[in-house]
């Protein structure tokens, strides 16, 4: 197999990289030549005390890790493939307790109680409310003359006033959500002055409201998810920690995510205006599951392997982490026609952008895609000549595909 063409020193976590792009080519020539390739890092530059990390990079190789957690751990080393170098490893050990970061069995326990947020009726019994918040979101930013910034006039607000509707969170309190949020994820992006201690800040403010509505519901019950989860602790629910580190998970998971999602599925829209002409027509019912493989808001996650095994031809050690790329997973031709078309058709549509299966996808799906459902089809009825007026800013971030201001005019 030949060598990757690939510039020395070449990293697919460097966030003065992804601030420009995501790396499509690169992954391209590591797929073609070499699908899982070890990528040399400084001692300590990503946190961790290692020589680098495996990037892995075919859909087949993303899957198969992802679906075999007692050979790739999520909580050896969290999933976060990057931290800022100075962080401390106690810094990193407490994210354990989130449960993005657990292993079965507890990770399998504590799944199994907040799920009952996700349920098709749960999500069915939001399904009007968040439809008449989509069309009051548009209405307000298309009210607004010249040009607004579609990310935070239109695309983070339904993920945020989805999440405070579905746990409870006073609407007026959603703000705050957003500034905590914003700030544990931003700390690799020098516009925002964010530092490691900031973010920790945000995060220990976060899980204190939550843990203080946890308190709360269980002295003043109500008939709400929050009570559900956090009552009767003895018999399986969550206690007020654990519960603050659910609201903390939802505050990236269902609020970055979702919103970057919708700004990046609104960008592709704008460049490729006879997908936008489609859509209007059409609605597709396959539109948001394209939005999220073409936007892909996580760049990556990691796992830590468990043992001495093998992967894509290579000897993976014991201890060694493991990056899985879902951008050049969703990219894969070996699996998707076309890959770099933008086309709300493609049926089947079988991408990573919720995870690659096993016992961490993505426990809100079905709330992501109605949200981008019905804030889509709430854009292209009130704004259906909506116009870019200045290219997308991207944020600088090793993992987070995110875009932090995007001009455009209701036209």
């Amino acid at each position: 197999m030949p060598c990757p063409a690939l510039p020395d020193g070449f990293d697919f976590t460097d966030p003065d990289l992804l601030q420009h792009r995501v790396p499509l080519p690169e992954f391209a020539e590591l797929r073609r030549a070499e699908p899982v390739r070890w990528v040399p890092q400084t001692s300590n530059l990503a946190g961790f005390q290692d020589e680098g990390y495996w990037a892995v990079t075919r859909h087949a190789d993303v899957r198969y890790v992802s679906t075999h957690p007692e050979l790739y751990s999520s909580y050896l080393n969290t999933a976060i493939i990057r931290f800022n170098e100075h962080i401390e490893r106690d810094a990193i050990d407490a994210q354990r307790l989130i449960l993005l970061n657990m292993d079965p069995p507890e990770h399998t326990r504590v799944r199994q109680i907040v799920q009952r947020v996700f349920t098709p009726r749960a999500i069915r019994a939001l399904e009007d409310t968040l439809r008449a918040r989509a069309h009051s979101i548009v209405a307000e930013a298309r009210a607004r003359s010249g040009s607004f910034d579609f990310v935070t006039e239109v695309a983070c607000e339904l993920p945020l006033q989805a999440i405070a509707e579905l746990i409870g969170i006073p609407q007026d309190d959603r703000t705050k959500i957003f500034d905590w949020s914003n700030k544990m994820i931003s700390y690799d992006d020098p516009e925002y002055a964010i530092t490691e201690e900031v973010g920790a800040e945000s995060a220990t403010e976060l899980i204190a409201y939550a843990m203080n509505m946890a308190a709360d519901r269980k002295q003043c019950p109500a008939k709400d998810i929050v009570t559900t989860l956090v009552s009767a602790e003895d018999e399986g629910n969550l206690n007020s920690d654990e519960f603050g580190f659910f609201v903390l998970m939802l505050a990236v998971a269902g609020n970055e995510t979702t919103r970057n999602a919708i700004t990046h599925g609104m960008h592709a829209f704008l460049t490729h205006p006879d997908q936008w002409e489609l859509y209007k027509r059409e609605r597709p019912a396959t539109a948001a599951e394209e939005i999220v493989r073409w936007a892909t808001p996580v760049n990556s996650f990691q796992r830590t392997a468990t043992q001495d095994t093998e992967l894509g031809g290579k000897q993976i050690k014991k201890g060694d982490r493991v990056g899985l790329f879902y951008a050049s997973a969703n990219h894969d031709p070996d699996v998707f026609e076309n890959p770099d078309t933008f086309d709300i058709t493609r049926d089947p549509n079988p991408h990573l952008g919720f995870g690659g299966g096993g016992p961490h996808y993505c426990l809100g799906k079905s709330l992501a895609v109605l949200e981008i459902d019905l804030i889509f089809n709430a854009i292209a009825e009130a704004m259906p000549n909506l116009r870019p007026t200045g290219d997308p800013r991207r944020l600088r971030s090793a993992w987070i595909n995110g875009v932090k201001e995007l001009q455009v005019s209701a036209g």
